[in-house]
């Protein structure tokens, strides 16, 4: 049974104040849960603005690193063309058993 169905049972209904404070009292309810819903919808819709911030920064981080890569593909590919032609031109030898390369007079 429920507060408001004990109060009429025992008291018996006290003419319309008693039925008047059953909506003010539901309709403060509403107010008081209405003002902390759009609280909470406030400070939810600030983390997710945040967080599509950052989302915002990664993606031009990951950009940025994509043409880094790149770059240091294209640097690595070079850099074997200019060793090749090298190596072909006898400027280049291999002094040591672990293959590395040294130039003749540079």
């Amino acid at each position: 049974m429920s507060l408001v169905t004990r109060h009429f049972w025992e008291n018996g209904i006290n003419g319309m104040n008693d039925i008047k404070r059953i909506p003010v009292a539901l309709i403060a309810a509403l107010m008081v849960q209405t003002v902390s819903g759009l609280i909470w919808a406030g400070g939810a819709a600030a983390r997710i603005a945040t967080l599509e911030a950052r989302v915002g920064e990664q993606r031009l981080v990951a950009e940025r690193l994509a043409r880094l890569e790149e770059q240091s593909l294209a640097t690595r590919r070079a850099v074997e063309r200019i060793e090749r032609v090298l190596v072909a031109s006898g400027e280049w030898r291999v002094t040591s058993a672990s293959g590395e390369e040294q130039a003749d007079g540079l």
